[in-house]
């Protein structure tokens, strides 16, 4: 008789081998020692970002040694090499600190954004030209295009959209007669907190925000606060600085704007949406050439006739090009006649968006190229 074959798999009883643990003061002797080659390859890159200055002779300014095309390929070769394990918005972001502080070696860039400190206009700046800049906070966005234009600052930082509440108008507008260009974008998760004085839900009878603010946390502040007082101001950190000044009123802000003004966090994030998401537009005096991944945006005033708006439309759609974003907005000092904001990908000194936008214009409409500019890195 055959002898019957066990079906069990032997197991191994053995302990399992504990992995070596690592000696404490070795593993430190090692970060030191990494430590200071990576300042030893800052301080050479510094060295070599100054001899750039030089190559480039005596300019005027700090504006003039700024290449957002040239920072955008820098940044995007960081994405490219990244293995982990740090993420790439933590890469991009010491990477642009770093070039942020050899620019400063020759003069900080003055950029002005809606003040006061503490807003997300602010933390914009922050994420594109770096914390050596110098940021100039203003009254309003009218204030921004009107410093720029004047010189006063190098750049501006504006808010144009909201991937909740859409388009922010009064930006859409001061382009309509502005001669300034865009230089560049900046996408910007927005997280809104509930700010106070004593941090008590139960102590707020009003809340301080600004209009896009309330709307993008008007759920929240249904369920939570019903029938609560709610005050527009002209940005969040203007609530929040409002708000510091007195108990029974909050507001809605981030949560920069808690430690610049004192605030303790009632609760956050309030937002609505939890993609919640603010794309800025970078302003400034000049274009600037083609960095390999751009956009573009268009101004485009159209005469009143049938099929205007697909004449547009159509020598993009032909020649492939995507596009991004249309609205479109009362034309200033013509009544009910109508201009077209357009964002499309490409560089307007690049085909095939050069050959569309000639073949656009030779139709008899107006076509302003209000900037082509780097798409925005992480």
């Amino acid at each position: 008789m055959a002898k019957k074959i066990s079906s069990k798999v032997p197991t191994n009883t053995a302990a399992p081998i504990a992995e070596a643990k690592p000696d404490l003061a070795q593993v430190r002797a090692q970060i030191d020692g990494i430590d200071q080659q990576i300042q030893a390859l800052i301080a050479e890159r510094a060295n070599w970002a100054h001899q750039v200055g030089k190559a480039k002779g005596k300019l005027a300014a700090a504006v003039d040694y700024y290449r957002p095309e040239r920072e955008a390929q820098v940044l995007r070769r960081v994405v490219d090499r990244n293995d982990g394990p740090l993420p790439d918005a933590q890469l991009v972001r010491l990477f642009r600190e770093i070039m942020s502080a050899c620019l400063a070696q020759q003069e900080p860039l003055k950029i002005g954004y809606l003040g006061p400190e503490g807003t997300f206009s602010q933390q914009a700046v922050n994420k594109h030209f770096g914390h050596s800049a110098l940021g100039l906070p203003l009254a309003s966005i009218e204030e921004v295009f009107e410093d720029v234009a004047a010189g006063d600052a190098d750049f501006g930082v504006v808010p144009v959209e909201n991937s909740g509440q859409g388009t922010i108008q009064v930006t859409l507008d001061l382009f309509l007669t502005s001669p300034l260009r865009i230089c560049g974008e900046v996408e910007l998760r927005v997280h809104q907190h509930l700010l106070s004085r004593s941090g008590r839900i139960d102590d707020v009878e009003r809340v301080f925000g600004h209009p896009q603010a309330l709307a993008q946390c008007s759920g929240w502040l249904r369920k939570n606060l019903p029938g609560i007082e709610k005050i527009p101001v002209s940005s969040n950190a203007e609530g929040a600085r409002r708000a510091r000044s007195a108990d029974d009123a909050a507001a809605i802000a981030g949560e920069t704007a808690a430690l610049v003004y004192g605030l303790k966090k009632i609760a956050g994030p309030i937002e609505d949406r939890s993609d919640n998401t603010t794309r800025f537009l970078v302003i400034g005096r000049q274009a600037f050439p083609p960095s390999g991944n751009d956009r573009t945006s268009l101004l485009v005033f159209i005469r009143d006739r049938p099929g205007a708006l697909y004449g547009v439309l159509e020598p993009l759609a032909r020649r492939g090009i995507s596009m991004n974003r249309i609205e479109s907005r009362p034309e200033h000092g013509h009544k009910w006649q109508y201009a077209f904001f357009i964002d499309v990908t490409g560089h307007c000194e690049e085909s095939p968006l050069k050959d569309a936008l000639d073949e656009i214009g030779a139709q008899g409409d107006e076509v302003r190229v209000l900037g082509s500019y780097p798409v925005a890195i992480a």
